[in-house]
């Protein structure tokens, strides 16, 4: 959720941000609640989340993809969204539930790991630096917000692992402004860019295949060691897709190519 710039900061529904302010919430299989929130979800899933889910089971995110998302409207409509796809049952369970409770814990989506709490980012700060804000959320269902466990949001957002997420989903929120603003005009809906655009995104093992056939890296000034890491590691390549599509679409400066 992003928020404009404004001379007295204006927040949805009233909501007041936490700032240093502590909160208490505990979520553990003692709580009477316990797995009660991964039923009827309408999750959205970002790019590092399917980075995630999908090296934890083990599978390529071709196969991921068909097996445990759908398709959901965005924010915008120039570009879908992905969703988590529950499972064909009466209770409409996370595919990822099991009778111990999450399967992928270590690896769990966004969504999951800010609970109770929710990020608002000021991308047109006054300072001229984006800006964070963490507001508390209290679902009526959730008693875990009774519990006695009290929390600073520095302290949450280290215990439940959230800089590595926040940090890429940054860099995704870059990428659909530009998606926002609809570079594929002329080709529609599942034009060719849009097309590749998802793949760079959301099917990881895909794009390095297309990077490899192309010889992509190859194309673009950079220095050996990004080269390494971007062939080594999967954050790496969904960092240099993210600079490429930018680049792709828009022209911005955000790869410089050899002349």
């Amino acid at each position: 959720m992003d928020q404009q710039n404004t001379k007295e900061k204006q927040f949805p529904d009233n909501l007041v941000p936490l700032g240093k302010t502590s909160f208490s919430f505990a979520c553990h299989p003692a709580v009477d609640c316990f797995n009660s929130c991964c039923r009827k979800l309408d999750m959205y899933l970002y790019p590092y989340d399917i980075l995630r889910l999908k090296k934890r089971i083990g599978i390529e995110s071709g196969e991921f993809l068909p097996r445990y998302t759908r398709i959901g409207r965005s924010s915008h409509p120039y570009f879908p969204a992905v969703m988590m796809k529950m499972e064909e049952n009466s209770e409409k369970t996370c595919p990822f539930l099991s009778d111990q409770g999450c399967s992928v814990y270590e690896d769990r989506p966004t969504a999951c790991r800010t609970y109770p709490l929710e990020r608002a980012v000021d991308r047109i700060p006054s300072g001229g630096r984006p800006e964070e804000f963490y507001f508390i959320t209290d679902h009526q269902y959730c008693h875990g917000h009774r519990e006695n466990r009290q929390w600073t949001v520095k302290e949450w957002l280290r215990d439940q692992h959230l800089y590595d997420y926040n940090f890429m989903n940054d860099l995704w929120a870059e990428v659909d402004t530009v998606f926002s603003a609809n570079p594929w005009q002329g080709e529609g809906a599942a034009g060719p860019k849009q097309q590749m655009a998802f793949m760079v995104c959301y099917n990881l093992d895909g794009f390095r295949k297309f990077v490899n056939e192309h010889n992509l890296l190859s194309q673009f000034k950079l220095d050996r060691r990004r080269v390494k890491e971007i062939n080594r590691k999967d954050e790496e390549l969904l960092k240099f897709g993210f600079d490429w599509l930018k680049y792709f679409l828009t022209g911005q400066p955000s790869l410089v190519l050899k002349r």
